[in-house]
């Protein structure tokens, strides 16, 4: 079956990927990348189109206008700022729009990019997080709280509307050659920070990676929800080895102290949650990523890591 597939947020980092990806392959009649701005590289072969998730009125008519019978939806606010509002408008209500849109306008499958943020950041996470996990995103980081309310949200679709087919897909931290955030600005200092008694390993997984899982998840992967990262992980001190830079641990309570203060003195938008993030994080296991959905990344966390050093120069000291 050929697909017709719209990509929210199609002009962004991870959204140009994918509309690539699914351009690319000989099941997929057209792509459309919806978005608020145009890309400064358009991708050949795609369609760019007008799509703001925070308003509702314009969404069907793209839907009808381009006869799309596939979503996937990446339109969200990755970097937290100090405007949680627009964040919630973007992040949850927008996501909600788009589920009543695709209902209205008949489509049959949606791809949500979740992440393993929706887990929360708990001291009883277990060591490695699965699927079957409670779904626990913190209310005091609203990236976190987010993504779980939109899992909440998916759930009673999955219910109310199961002609509605759902691939969510709860994503590691995405390395690329041109990505910069929150996760990879934590290794642009002098020193690499971690909390004491804490290992907080991370997950990675390589950007084409994740192209290469959601194009399958638009046209022949199975519905469910998936866990999307490479093998393994990497903890602190072996990324500061790699970087060639020393460890700097603090006690939890004296980086929340900092935290607190910079924020009261506009220095830095994070605050005390800030030490949940870094304690904390959640560590994905990929089992049913590679034997239920059938995929598995090229690159393990590792040597995605390595990929980005090898595209980023300047962060490892030589």
């Amino acid at each position: 079956m050929s697909r017709r597939v719209l990509v929210t947020g199609g002009a962004g980092f991870l959204g140009s990927h994918v509309a690539a990806a699914l351009a690319g392959r000989p099941d997929v009649e057209l792509v459309v990348a919806g978005d608020v701005r145009r890309p400064q590289h358009p991708v050949d072969g795609v369609v760019y189109d007008d799509c703001d998730v925070t308003r509702p009125d314009g969404l069907v008519p793209l839907l009808r206008r381009h006869r799309i019978d596939v979503v996937v939806h990446l339109a969200a606010i990755v970097n937290p700022g100090r405007d949680h509002g627009l964040e919630y408008r973007v992040d949850v209500d927008g996501s909600r729009h788009v589920l009543e849109a695709c209902v209205e306008a008949g489509v049959k499958r949606i791809v949500v990019s979740s992440s393993g943020a929706a887990y929360g950041y708990h001291a009883d996470n277990p060591e490695w997080l699965r699927e079957s996990d409670p779904v626990r995103g913190n209310d005091e980081f609203p990236y976190s709280k987010h993504k779980r309310l939109v899992e909440q949200l998916l759930a009673g679709y999955r219910e109310a509307h199961p002609e509605l087919e759902q691939v969510v897909f709860r994503i590691g931290t995405i390395l690329g050659p041109t990505v910069e955030n929150q996760i990879t600005a934590l290794w642009d200092g002098p020193a690499l920070l971690k909390v004491r008694g804490s290992e907080a390993p991370f997950v990675f997984v390589w950007v084409d990676d994740v192209a290469a899982a959601m194009a399958r998840a638009a046209t022949d992967g199975p519905p469910g929800i998936y866990n999307v990262a490479g093998d393994g992980r990497v903890t602190v001190p072996e990324i500061a080895r790699r970087l060639g830079k020393p460890v700097l641990t603090v006690p939890a309570g004296l980086l929340g102290f900092g935290l607190r203060v910079g924020r009261r003195l506009h220095l830095t938008v994070h605050g005390p949650e800030q030490v949940g993030f870094l304690r904390y994080r959640p560590v994905l296991a990929n089992a049913r990523l590679k034997d239920e959905f059938g995929f598995t990344p090229a690159k393990t966390s590792s040597e995605a890591f390595e990929a980005y050093l090898a595209s980023h120069p300047g962060v490892a000291r030589r």
